[in-house]
């Protein structure tokens, strides 16, 4: 006979150990090293041995909004068992929302009335929804509201109507997919297919300029750090706890007397304004945002980078996206035509042979090597 599981003993779960003192140095370790490379930029000249290529920089800027970008969806695919195929609707609306503050200021730059996607349609005036753009406050207010608004709506009616699993993830895909649709059509007012591009300024700063994209790096790598150790905070708490019992047995925590629509809401929301700030910082370093960031294949691709780092880690869904974007640039410069071959395989390979990840089997050797050592 079973024995009835209370809320306490859902509580009394053994937390997992995401961060040993190890990972701790790691991990500082690497945030040091990473904020030190735009200062070498900046202080030797092209050509020196230590200097680090203006590229590069914007490069391991990108890996890190992918990164970040990973986490959000750790957090709702690793601790809530929410697979989702459409995060890149989220993403990319973030960055549509600092985007259309990067237009304005490019245009007022250049005195401009209005962009000049808008001039060639014959528009005279921006449409409503581009009330308040210029402005850099209202601008970060979007990228936090749009995608998180929408989430919370998606969100209350999927969930609401226990709707999960394969079911669930199909139907992300297609919001993401047909959202790309819509961008792509050049009566939105957001670019169409081109998108925005093009960037000149941002408060006031030279966009091209050495210390603006090194200042930008380290807004980046600061977001991320903070980001992880906050859901680190969030998924050690007793909330976080709550949510992975709702991931393991939703219908015994439901049968407890506890509701997991409000937990699960909360942390898809969560992950999608998370979402919404990696494609914010994405847009100025890149230097473009189309609605190809909204395809299909760009969310299965953040699918893959956490798999790859590990599910329900942190901090592998981190190593995953610079493991396999570091991948896909030298693929897409040396063999272009077999990079989604290789993506394939590697999915494919991930999933038989390393099932917890990189940072799975990382944990794997150690603990083996702990028992040989005391053997």
């Amino acid at each position: 006979m079973n024995t009835p599981v209370t809320y306490q003993d859902m509580l009394a779960v053994t937390r997992p150990r995401l961060f040993s003192p190890a990972m701790w140095t790691a991990l500082l370790a690497a945030c040091l090293v990473l904020a030190l490379l735009p200062l070498l930029n900046l202080i030797f000249e092209p050509g020196h041995t230590l200097h680090i290529p203006a590229h590069t920089i914007a490069l391991l800027g990108k890996f890190m909004c992918y990164a970040l970008a990973a986490l959000a969806l750790d957090l709702v695919w690793g601790y809530a068992g929410i697979l989702s195929l459409g995060h890149g609707i989220f993403f990319a609306l973030g960055g549509y929302a600092h985007g259309m503050y990067l237009v304005r200021v490019t245009a007022a730059s250049q005195d401009q009335a209005m962009p000049g996607f808008m001039g060639f349609l014959g528009w005279s005036d921006y449409p409503w929804f581009w009330w308040g753009t210029g402005h850099f406050l209202w601008a970060m207010v979007l990228v936090v509201l749009v995608p998180g608004v929408l989430a919370f709506v998606f969100g209350y009616f999927a969930f609401r109507s226990r709707i999960k699993g394969v079911y669930f993830s199909i139907i992300t895909q297609a919001l993401t997919f047909a959202a790309m649709l819509l961008f792509f059509r050049n009566e939105t007012g957001l670019g169409g297919t081109n998108g925005f591009n093009d960037f000149r300024r941002i408060l006031g700063f030279d966009l091209t300029a050495a210390g603006t994209r090194a200042a930008l790096f380290w807004v980046t790598l600061a977001v991320l750090f903070a980001t992880l150790i906050a859901s680190r905070a969030l998924v050690q708490s007793k909330y976080g706890r709550v949510l992975t019992a709702v991931r393991d047995a939703e219908s015994r925590v439901r049968f407890l007397g506890y509701e997991p629509l409000g937990f699960k809401l909360f942390v898809w929301t969560l992950s999608a304004i998370i979402c919404g700030i990696a494609g914010a910082l994405y847009v100025p370093q890149v230097g473009i945002i189309n609605p190809s960031e909204m395809s299909p294949a760009n969310s299965i691709e953040m699918v893959i980078w956490v798999a790859t780092g590990g599910r329900g880690t942190l901090i592998g869904p981190i190593i995953g996206a610079g493991a396999v974007n570091g991948l896909k640039t030298w693929f897409t410069s040396a063999m272009p035509e077999y990079w989604l071959y290789a993506l394939g395989a590697l999915f494919v390979l991930v999933t038989i042979f390393l099932p917890q990840g990189i940072v799975g089997l990382v944990r794997k050797l150690l603990a083996r090597r702990k028992g040989a050592a005391h053997d």
